[in-house]
């Protein structure tokens, strides 16, 4: 008897220990165990911030691309930001969404033909107001320096798939290059295999996500093919919108039954994309089911409640607060250990 109840205290030491030893863990490696483990956490919907986050009910609080986005999307819960990848004309790696500056700082011309002294001077301004911040064009390194142990980043390449070897090395230098999200759009057999070849010669260390459109791919299964060629643990996929279209109704031919059946039997993450696209109509990415009818509609249930119901675990989005307050509120949000995640003041539509 007395051997057993020992042996019992010294599992449940055992278990404090290793409770107490998760609660301590950053909270990047948290979220990485719930991207790499995606069967075990299905009920839980991660965030990913669009451009590093930033807009609020419609309204731009701060620039896109900006670490003072990241620093907001953090703060709000958002486990991953995406930030998009240039380089200036010596060759240095910089976050910057657009080829031109004109649109998102107080510059004019081409990123690429500014150096990086040159375009440090350039100040990020905020979309919509136009007014300038303090903040400057970050390079790549900056930009991770910033994110490391605290949210996972998702770099979107503007360059070549080439030109990844080089950002995941940055990345591996500040040691974080499981942290980092990379990804490639992928149509066909022959395309596969050419990045395929590109992810080799990179390595491994770091994360790896596919794309998958349906204006190119309309069968499911086409995703078995891309996650025997990769180790898969998430798959962006695009229910394109043409303008005319009414709101899908299914999700299309991507967001299918077999679609989550492979999901559920590859354990990884349905992604699914609820921003907006300049000049395209809303939901573009989405069905039309984007931020538009979430917030300015206010029918967030029509829209992330409609991925979530496809099999969606991960939601990339403008709105990254709304999102998580509407995710929240209906039992799609597993709390971190540490720190407990802010307040939810979303009703449930």
């Amino acid at each position: 008897m007395r051997t057993t109840w020992l042996s019992l205290l010294l599992s449940a030491a055992l278990a404090a220990s290793l409770g107490h030893a998760s609660a301590g863990e950053t909270r990047a490696r948290q979220i990485l165990d719930r991207f790499e483990h995606a069967n075990q956490w299905r009920d839980h919907v991660m965030v990913a911030a669009h451009r590093a986050g930033g807009m609020q009910a419609g309204k731009t609080l701060y620039p896109e691309n900006s670490i003072a986005a990241v620093e907001a999307s953090i703060a709000m819960g958002a486990e991953i930001v995406e930030v998009d990848i240039r380089r200036s004309k010596d060759g240095q790696f910089v976050v910057m969404h657009d080829s031109w500056l004109d649109r998102t700082t107080n510059c004019k011309g081409e990123v690429v033909k500014r150096t990086l002294a040159e375009l440090k001077t350039c100040r990020l301004v905020i979309e919509g107001t136009g007014a300038f911040t303090g903040e400057t064009v970050s390079t790549l390194r900056e930009m991770l320096m910033a994110t490391r142990d605290r949210i996972l980043i998702n770099l979107d390449d503007k360059l070549d798939t080439e030109s990844l070897a080089g950002m995941v090395a940055v990345a591996r230098d500040l040691g974080m290059a499981e942290q980092v999200i990379v990804k490639e759009n992928l149509w066909d057999a022959e395309r596969i295999a050419t990045v395929a070849a590109a992810m080799d010669a990179i390595d491994g260390g770091f994360q790896f996500m596919p794309i998958i459109a349906d204006d190119a791919v309309h069968d499911a299964m086409f995703a078995e093919k891309v996650s025997r060629a990769f180790p898969v643990r998430a798959i962006e996929l695009i229910n394109w919108r043409a303008g005319a279209e009414t709101l899908t109704e299914t999700g299309g031919p991507l967001f299918s039954p077999r679609m989550r059946a492979l999901a559920v039997r590859g354990d990884w993450h349905i992604w699914a994309d609820t921003y907006a696209i300049v000049n395209k109509p809303g939901g573009f990415l989405a069905g039309g089911r984007g931020d538009e009818l979430a917030v300015a509609a206010s029918l967030p249930r029509e829209t992330y409640g409609f991925w979530v119901e496809r099999g969606a675990t991960i939601i990339q989005t403008d709105e990254p607060k709304a999102a998580i307050d509407w995710l929240a509120a209906n039992g799609f949000r597993v709390p971190y250990a540490g720190p407990a995640e802010p307040a939810n003041t979303a009703s449930i539509n």
